[in-house]
């Protein structure tokens, strides 16, 4: 988070209440210091979700959600960090970004709003045409396809008349230029320059972002004419169709509370999933997954069924599918179509069972990835892909969970592939991702004690630092949460955190605090267990310094260092 956004957050917390802004989505009750509700991000009735005022912080007891004001707007409405910055500090009256805006940068913001304004525009326009005389082909069509009016409703769907002009005369009335619009992928030009309406003659899906702002069309034909059956808004300024998924901002909430999304292909089937219930449905956009849709959709979720239809492009897409979830430490399922079938008929034509049914019988993703691999692919194929996904694993924790499954599943032999991963080039990479030495147990129990005192009594980091307290700091996010304390002070320093140590600030400080009567026995327990531990370094540097010695000829060093040796051990029994 840079400078300006980190004084941007101070200047919201201090004009926007994290209780006021929450009843507008929860019945928020009084007990004792706290406010209470039923979670609103995962289906309960028990008042778990509770907000402490004074720290300015949420957490639920149920699934451990936790945060503060910025953290729950833009989860509870889905959004971007940067998103929901924008937006609460447009309702605080706080200004982003201080520094002197370049002009080109400016000039395209500027831009930008116009295309915002003019995807309104042309929503509006086709929802229009689709309620008027000319839309009734339309609407006949959206009639045989069984689609109800409360699903045409909520994703806004609209009808693109056949004229060349229509959409194109609207926004120039409004103002807007063709050349602007065509920029924005609204319109298209011929060889000679003319520009005309891009979606002609088709029913019409906006394509929204998750804070709600009309992005991008799709366009289906409604008949049997010679063209291409969907066309999508060319990539512009506000769109880029590998960043974005169908229906995502309908299904947001949904997600959040079901811990699970369905992820299918066409925009007809988001649209048959959310008819039967399955609110929790979205859709890529016209190309095959990207990472940047595997990452938007896990900030919603770890759990993802994957829908593809059964033939072959089908199969191998959710193979492409299943890796990249994978790789990323999420749960899969593949779900794949009977033959001849796709969602939507499946839904319209065997009913809400069949496909529950067809979903409860899939195989998570890594089940589905060993079938495939061991059905169609060539020994040599199957080592290639093997290679080529462990090495993809963003944690080295995952290799551990996966490689055995991977070995009894393919027939490998898992001391190999344990062995690759231990290789130099594979061990580097992994302490690259991890960034920590291994502790022991003891050792990382100490560590967690010493953070949990800290982030409960922060005033003490001065003591526990002249005590040698960082020796015990070995993880990598421990190091850095204690940096952040002593560089911003616990005021300032919950805004600087990862979510990790957001995570554990707010567990101790809100959901599991120590009575204060307790301070001073706590940090006594502390300084004894680092004088033990200081006390048992110094030995072991000692003993292996006489070990050194007992070869050399100079036996009266050797003794002067055990007598030294001797009076440490005794200070560590207790005489600290």
């Amino acid at each position: 988070m840079s400078g300006h956004d980190n004084s941007a957050v101070q200047a919201i917390k201090s004009r926007l209440n994290l209780a006021e802004l929450a009843r507008r989505y929860v019945e928020l009750r009084r007990i004792g210091n706290r406010w209470m509700a039923p979670c609103p991000f995962h289906q309960e009735t028990k008042p778990s979700f509770s907000i402490n005022e004074e720290e300015g912080f949420f957490y639920c007891f149920g699934c451990q959600a936790s945060g503060d004001i910025i953290d729950f707007y833009s989860r509870i409405n889905g959004l971007e960090f940067r998103e929901a910055l924008e937006q609460l500090a447009e309702e605080a009256g706080v200004t982003l970004g201080q520094r002197q805006a370049d002009p080109r940068e400016e000039q395209e913001r500027k831009f930008r709003s116009r295309c915002y304004e003019m995807y309104e525009l042309a929503t509006k326009h086709f929802r229009r045409n689709l309620q008027s005389a000319a839309g009734a082909e339309c609407r006949s069509y959206i009639a045989d396809r069984g689609i109800p009016d409360e699903i045409v409703s909520s994703f806004e769907l609209g009808w693109s008349k056949r004229e060349w002009a229509a959409l194109s005369d609207e926004l120039q009335r409004a103002g807007y230029a063709p050349r602007d619009a065509t920029r924005a992928g609204l319109l298209s030009s011929n060889d000679s320059g003319r520009m005309y309406d891009r979606f002609r003659g088709r029913l019409i899906f906006p394509i929204k972002n998750l804070s709600g702002k009309v992005i991008a069309f799709g366009g289906r034909i409604i008949s049997s004419e010679d063209q291409a059956k969907y066309i999508n808004s060319s990539d512009s300024t506000i769109y880029k169709k590998g960043d974005h998924l169908y229906g995502l901002y309908q299904a947001r909430r949904s997600i959040s509370q079901h811990k699970r999304a369905l992820l299918t292909e066409g925009y007809m089937d988001v649209l048959a999933l959310h008819q039967f219930g399955h609110t929790n449905a979205c859709g890529v956009l016209g190309t095959a997954l990207t990472e940047a849709q595997v990452k938007r959709l896990g900030g919603f979720c770890s759990h993802v069924d994957l829908l593809f239809d059964g033939d072959g492009p089908g199969r191998k897409a959710a193979l492409r599918s299943c890796e990249m979830m994978l790789v990323k430490g999420m749960d899969c399922r593949v779900v794949l179509m009977p033959e001849g079938e796709d969602i939507d008929s499946l839904l319209h034509q065997q009913g809400a069972q069949a496909f529950r049914e067809l979903t409860e019988s899939a195989p998570d993703g890594l089940e589905y990835c060993i079938r495939t691999l061991r059905d169609s692919y060539s020994p040599r194929e199957i080592l290639d892909w093997t290679a080529a996904f462990l090495r993809q694993l963003d944690r080295p924790d995952l290799a551990s969970f996966y490689v055995t499954r991977l070995a009894g599943g393919l027939g490998l032999q898992e001391a190999d592939l344990r062995a690759s991963l231990s290789s130099p080039a594979g061990r580097n990479r992994q302490q690259r991702a991890a960034g920590n030495r291994v502790q022991t147990g003891k050792e990382k129990k100490l560590e967690m004690h010493l953070m949990e005192f800290l982030v409960r009594f922060p005033h003490h980091i001065s003591n526990l630092q002249a005590r040698g307290a960082e020796e015990v700091l070995v993880s990598r996010w421990a190091r850095d949460m204690w940096d952040k304390l002593l560089a911003f002070g616990a005021d300032e320093a919950p805004n600087h955190f990862s979510e990790e140590q957001k995570a554990l600030w707010i567990r101790c400080r809100v959901a599991s605090p120590i009575p204060a009567e307790n301070e001073r026995q706590e940090l006594e327990d502390l300084y004894s267990k680092l004088a033990e531990l200081n006390q048992k370094e110094q030995s072991r540097m000692m003993l292996a310094a006489l070990r050194q010695l007992s070869s050399d000829a100079n036996s009266e060093a050797g003794f002067e260092l055990l007598r030294a040796m001797k009076d440490n051990l005794g200070r560590s029994d207790g005489q600290h």
